[in-house]
């Protein structure tokens, strides 16, 4: 029986919707926690397959005292997670049920010898910056968010291309004309900024990549600015719509007008490390050629 002066343990699961090998992964992952003392709490994707166990909104579980989450999934599932957690500074472990996995880096074998690590405080804590967004329509703020891959604006119909006014800092830079225009952050330099042909940067890079896609002009290419800096992109649509998307997860129609308003966020992205490097990752994810 644990001490009772020692404090509770607890940690968080979030899953990716419609996996149906979590009916076999999530009863092992609770008895490991129940062995150990761990008070649990599961996403409603998770709770399925946890009867019994308190089960709340994503958003919920920065208001709780988490040790860290264990996400079950892809990269998608654990950008969302991390957005969700990022504020509590919770860290997150990425246990990889998708395919690429550049940030779960768990394969589901090594599962419970990963968690026998966390326990055990063997483990690194990396930390990834955010982009934080703001949208402006007219002198109103419509919106707000934090993302951890990237900010897209994008054409709203096939016809036509996007025109985007960007600002560095309040200096012009250019206007560019282009399916997409992608504000991605080091993290995100390995997702669809590199997709269209961006740069990739080290996580610990203080820079953020404005990429284009598919742009009409030959000469613009991606450009890598200090993550200091203000950007803010000036939607040109005429009677057209944009969208804003974030993370590829979060979206909402752009007029012509809005302005969004990128920086780094305040708030950062904790995720448990193991083993390897960056460039083991990229190796190994890219097929990148071995020594």
């Amino acid at each position: 029986m644990p001490n009772q002066n020692t404090p509770a343990k607890a940690a968080g699961i979030i899953s990716k919707p419609n996996k149906p090998e979590l009916a076999g992964i999530v009863p092992g992952v609770l008895a490991w926690f129940r062995e150990r003392n761990y008070q649990v709490v599961v996403d409603p994707e998770t709770a399925p397959y946890a009867p019994g166990v308190e089960t709340i909104e994503r958003a919920q579980m920065a208001s709780r005292r988490l040790q860290f989450v264990v996400v079950l999934g892809g990269d998608g599932t654990l950008i969302a997670a991390a957005r969700a957690v990022a504020a509590a500074g919770i860290p997150v472990l990425g246990v990889n049920l998708g395919s690429l996995g550049f940030l779960t880096e768990v394969p589901l074998e090594n599962l419970y010898p990963t968690l026998d690590s966390i326990e055990q405080n063997r483990y690194n804590v990396e930390t990834r910056s955010m982009v934080h967004c703001e949208v402006f329509r007219g002198k109103e703020r419509i919106a707000v968010h934090d993302a951890l891959n990237d900010v897209v604006v994008g054409k709203g119909t096939i016809a036509r291309l996007n025109h985007c006014d960007v600002y560095i800092d309040r200096v012009f830079v250019s206007r560019y004309q282009a399916d997409s225009l992608i504000v991605s952050t080091p993290t995100g330099s390995t997702a669809y900024s590199l997709a269209a042909g961006g740069p990739i940067l080290m996580p610990a890079v203080d820079a953020f990549v404005i990429t284009p896609v598919s742009e009409h002009s030959l000469t613009h290419r991606s450009l890598v600015v200090r993550d200091t800096a203000e950007i803010e992109i000036i939607v040109q649509t005429g009677s057209d719509e944009a969208y804003l998307s974030l993370d590829g997860q979060i979206g909402m129609p752009m007029l012509d007008g809005d302005r969004i308003c990128c920086r780094k966020s305040a708030q950062q992205v904790k995720l448990l490390h193991f083993q390897g490097t960056f460039f083991d990752v990229l190796r190994t994810k890219l097929k990148w050629g071995q020594r």
